[in-house]
């Protein structure tokens, strides 16, 4: 684990919540924007196994063409293990994110993407990422956490420019 890291493996996950627009049969057209929601952690995640994915923004090329796509891929993979929910978070606006699920053919209702808005959540973990010098802001980092019942089991945050700790593949072994 990274050394920036604020949280270590049995810990509880920080409270928190993100906005979303939740994924409809009826919202998947891109001229809907559809009404932002709040999930909150520990209302909507006690009891459940999560598997949750951070990347410093939606529609970035490694994000949307390396990151996201195998996931949709192994959803199957990830239920199968246990999973109840699959969630993507950035810092992007609940908007961007619901636009973003829209364009990822197969993800639909099955992959949460949720809005870590000023990557608050993630400031909490240690694990955002100033890009306010490439114009970008805060983000989230690229980072990838399987949190069960509300407790860490695996966190892990990627070094710059790589995606092995995040990607599908491995997040499915740690499962």
């Amino acid at each position: 684990m990274s050394a920036d890291l604020k949280y270590k493996l049995g810990d509880s996950v920080p409270a928190g919540s993100f906005k979303y627009i939740a994924w409809t049969p009826e919202a998947d057209d891109l001229a809907v924007c559809g009404i932002p929601q709040k999930l909150d952690i520990e209302k909507e995640w006690k009891g459940k196994k999560v598997v949750l994915v951070a990347v410093p923004g939606a529609f970035t090329p490694t994000c949307h063409a390396n990151h996201l796509p195998p996931y949709v891929e192994k959803i199957q993979e990830f239920k199968n293990k246990g999973v109840d929910v699959i969630a993507f978070i950035a810092a992007n606006d609940p908007f961007v994110l619901s636009a973003w699920n829209k364009a990822t053919k197969g993800a639909e209702d099955k992959i949460l993407f949720l809005s870590d808005g000023n990557a608050e959540w993630s400031k909490k973990l240690g694990l955002h990422l100033d890009l306010t010098s490439k114009g970008f802001g805060v983000r989230t980092n690229r980072y990838a956490a399987i949190i069960d019942d509300l407790k860490f089991s695996y966190l892990e945050v990627e070094q710059p420019g790589e995606l092995k700790v995040s990607s599908a593949e491995t997040v499915l072994s740690k499962l």
